[in-house]
């Protein structure tokens, strides 16, 4: 026994090196696997003491702001809250508001409503500005490198689009940086027939008379008969307003939704009715109350509803200062894997009848891989981030001031007393809007182009006095593609012009944009009158008229009535699928 005391234990020492080694090796491929996942370039910087990466910045709304929103009761009474992106909150305790200014970030993907970004101050200690790097007139300047290796990098022309800065240490904000690449509008139409054509939705595991009633309601849609004129609806703000007609008119007749249970409050079954994120809350709230599309049998459902709100699950499980959200995604892939142990039919499909609608800007990335195949409502409709065009629905943002009574201060004036050309106001978010005060800001009369206009009721008044007063609202991006003001206008019958590539315009399947808006690529923001200009007085009034026509479509009511816009979101995800559903 004892000759063989001294190998056994050569052995069991070689045995506990291995499984060191392996463990070793397991936790480095884990956090490089880690670093590459996350959106914010790693996660080890962001652990280390005293580290200032320039693509941080820190958001969170206050526990109190966020109770206003969710409280009914209290909204009447708020009446200097922002609207859209302008106004900011007026509060009593001025250093709990400094601190939420400074908990405000945007990371990638990210945009918030109150942080106005200035690109001088976000520099780390390597890299010094020669002067103001975005003074009043956002000129071009030159950066120059402290120390190391002596790099120089240079600020482009800002009509180039560019505000490029480079160092050792220094990572590019891409909440202002324009996108590496552009799709338009016209490829976008082509991106949409082309999907039509063919579907990437997975095929079903297994046949269900679901599908089969959905494939029937397909060829009805698709044969649906020409008409050049309706009672109801306004043909030039569609697509095709028959196969509009007959696909409402079927999903009214046919559609069967199931509401999952699973989930607590506040992440789920909570809307929030107010603010910039109280799209996703509305649908929320009137989907999970209604009675004509809802079923309780899951068997008899056409479609399924994850009602979570991405509001709600960043203001719970964001931890402030982290720079990280790979926990809420997780959150959001736990829950999707509870469903689909509990019940059969995600894995029928891999998800893709299923879906969800939310107007955070961080959806996108929280839903990203567990939820890839579903159908997703976002307002951040961007096409280079992850939107899929002709099965993702796009969410118009709407800011809503007041719960009970959604549609207050609706409507504007007749097109003979719009007396502004164009009107723009609002925080200057990413770069796009540099641009745009930079070439525009007090710089012609007929151009009423501001920047940040003062908190207080006078200040709410005259922006919407001058929404009302004006042809053309002119709505650009911020840190995202999406922005309340497209909505806002529609609600007070201005024209919307839209300056944000890559960004798809809310219900793209059905509707014609054509018909009501004015889409301007972000090259031509130098030439924005005269493109103004050149559309003549009978045009515009066609254009104003599509806007008060497609309106119905975009309003929020207490209780829905037809082609409102909570059935204008139902019926665009009931529209892709139809359109994208594979038989077994």
């Amino acid at each position: 026994m004892k000759k063989y005391r001294l190998p056994f234990h050569f052995l069991h020492q070689i045995e506990k090196r291995r499984w060191l080694l392996v463990v070793v090796l397991v936790a480095t491929i884990h956090l490089f696997c880690q670093t590459l996942m996350l959106p914010y370039e790693t996660i080890l910087l962001s652990v280390l003491p005293g580290h200032d990466n320039t693509s941080y910045f820190t958001q969170t709304s206050s526990f109190t702001t966020l109770e206003h929103e969710i409280q009914e009761e209290s909204f009447e009474s708020e009446e200097t809250l922002e609207l859209g992106e302008v106004f900011t909150e007026e509060s009593t305790d001025t250093s709990a508001q400094n601190q939420l200014e400074n908990d405000r970030f945007v990371v990638g993907e990210s945009r918030h409503e109150l942080l106005s970004v200035d690109l001088s101050t976000n520099l780390p200690d390597t890299v010094s500005v020669n002067s103001s790097t975005f003074d009043k007139e956002v000129k071009p300047k030159i950066m120059e490198a402290k120390s190391g290796a002596g790099l120089q990098s240079q600020i482009l022309p800002i009509n180039e689009k560019y505000a490029l800065f480079q160092s050792d240490d220094t990572k590019k904000m891409k909440c202002l940086m324009p996108p590496k690449s552009v799709m338009y509008n016209d490829q976008m139409n082509h991106l949409l027939i082309r999907h039509r054509k063919s579907s990437r939705a997975m095929r079903p595991r297994w046949s269900s008379p679901r599908d089969r009633e959905i494939l029937a309601s397909k060829v009805q849609v698709t044969n649906a008969p020409s008409q050049i004129t309706d009672q109801e609806l306004y043909a030039p703000v569609f697509r095709n307003v028959s196969m509009f007609k007959r696909s409402y008119e079927l999903m009214e007749r046919t559609l069967k939704v199931y509401v999952y249970k699973e989930g607590e409050k506040p992440i789920f079954h909570q809307p929030i009715l107010k603010g910039l994120y109280a799209s996703e809350g509305w649908f929320m709230k009137l989907m999970e109350g209604n009675k004509r599309f809802v079923v309780k049998d899951p068997r008899k459902a056409h479609l399924f509803y994850m009602p979570f709100s991405a509001r709600m699950l960043e203001h719970t499980l964001y931890v402030r200062n982290s720079h990280n959200r790979t926990n809420l995604r997780q959150f959001l892939k736990n829950y999707a894997e509870k469903i689909a142990a509990k019940y059969p039919f995600w894995n029928r499909t891999g998800g893709a009848d299923h879906f969800l609608v939310a107007c955070h800007d961080w959806a996108p990335y929280e839903t990203r891989h567990h939820m890839e195949h579903s159908m997703k409502a976002l307002c951040n409709a961007d096409v280079t981030a992850g939107f899929k065009i002709g099965r993702d629905v796009s969410l118009p943002e709407c800011y809503v001031r007041s719960a009970r009574n959604p549609l207050r201060d609706l409507g504007g004036k007749p097109p003979s007393e719009r007396h502004i050309l164009a009107f723009y106001a609002g925080n200057i978010h990413g770069y796009l809007r540099k641009i745009l005060l930079k070439y525009w800001n007090n710089k012609d009369p007929d151009m009423k182009i501001l920047g940040p206009m003062p908190p207080g009721v006078a200040s709410k008044m005259t922006y919407i006095e001058y929404m009302k007063s004006s042809k053309y609202c002119i709505c650009p991006k911020g840190y995202e593609v999406n922005s309340p003001r497209v909505v806002e206008a529609i609600f007070y019958e201005c024209v919307p012009v839209i300056i944000s590539d890559n960004f798809v315009p809310p219900f793209f399947e059905v509707l014609n944009w054509d018909g009501f808006s004015v889409i301007i690529a972000e090259k031509d923001i130098p030439d924005l009158k005269n493109i103004l200009m050149e559309i003549s007085d009978e045009r515009y009034r066609e254009l104003q008229y599509g806007v008060r026509k497609v309106q119905r479509h975009f309003l929020w009511n207490v209780k829905p009535v037809k082609y409102d816009l909570f059935h204008m979101i139902l019926h665009s995800i009931w529209y892709n699928r139809v359109f994208q559903i594979k038989p077994r």
